[in-house]
């Protein structure tokens, strides 16, 4: 095995189907010949795809780069200067109201939890982005942005997105083995950002939307990116949140990370270890998890 990528091991013979998918492109005319050709042949030649059936065209494309660094191949030139290395400042502020809010939960009209698409998708972007203390995530393969409203006022976002590889307490909670981890991993779903607006204190409303979002989360996710979740996690720094808010919405702490990343195929440390938390979003949970 050269390596194990998002789950997969590629081997020789992949390494082998790669390159000849690299001398085809050095035939072919036009866009044909791109480096995005080579990674979509590559995903249809192993039906390497979503839950919702799409190609992992971005997980090739990234697979492709890792094998050239490593020296196993060698991608022909881009076709096009690389156009994605600006990074968005969100300078522009989008149209919202910033209103302080105060008092408690319940005097309040319903909340409403909505997916952040079309012109909304900037909105969660530029609130996370100024608001929240680790900025705005890249965001890559399954994800679900989500904006909460208070009485017409957006007050919080929350970030989904697929779960961790590797966490040992977790996984030991869970009764996975590593191979039981890799085929039911899909069944957990990470929230990666959680953000109260700082103008709005209202006294348990993060415990509120928590909860509100969970109860629809399954479905969301299903539509969203076609896959079973059972499992809700999160990674809550406890130098600065106690996670009163994750207790209060009956969410469990089940230790701490061993402060280490993955980037690339390698983890390094960077000496912050997390809480793990989670929550289960059905009764029979640990069955899709661990039972064939």
């Amino acid at each position: 095995m050269l390596l194990r990528y998002r789950g997969r091991d590629v081997r020789a013979e992949d390494l082998a189907t790669i390159r000849a998918q690299i001398a085809q492109a050095a035939t072919a005319q036009g866009a044909a010949r791109g480096r995005s050709a080579i990674a979509r042949r590559l995903c249809e030649g192993w039906d390497w795809r979503q839950a919702n059936g799409a190609l992992k065209e971005y997980a090739a494309r990234d697979l492709l780069l890792r094998l050239e660094e490593a020296g196993h191949i060698q991608l022909p030139p881009r076709l096009r200067e690389k156009n994605n290395h600006a990074v968005p400042d969100y300078r522009q502020r989008p149209l919202f109201e910033e209103r302080p809010l105060a008092g408690r939960v319940d005097t309040y009209g319903a909340l409403e939890i909505r997916a952040a698409e079309g012109p909304e998708r900037y909105l969660w972007d530029y609130l996370v982005h100024h608001h929240h203390y680790l900025g705005r995530p890249k965001l890559v393969g399954a994800y679900l942005k989500q904006l909460v409203w208070l009485d017409g006022q957006v007050v919080a976002c929350l970030g989904w997105a697929s779960a961790a590889w590797k966490v040992d307490c977790r996984d030991r909670w869970i009764g996975w083995t590593p191979e039981l981890r890799r085929q039911r991993l899909v069944g957990v779903v990470n929230n990666v950002r959680f953000l109260i607006l700082p103008w709005v204190r209202v006294e348990h409303l993060a415990s509120k939307v928590l909860g509100q979002s969970l109860r629809g989360l399954a479905a969301a996710w299903q539509a969203r990116v076609g896959q079973r979740i059972v499992l809700a996690e999160t990674f809550v720094d406890p130098a600065r949140f106690a996670g009163t808010c994750y207790r209060a919405a009956n969410w469990q702490c089940l230790g701490q990370t061993r402060g280490h990343a993955k980037r690339g195929n390698a983890y390094r440390a960077h000496a912050v270890s997390k809480d793990v938390w989670v929550r289960p979003l059905t009764r029979r949970w640990r069955p899709a998890l661990l039972e064939p």
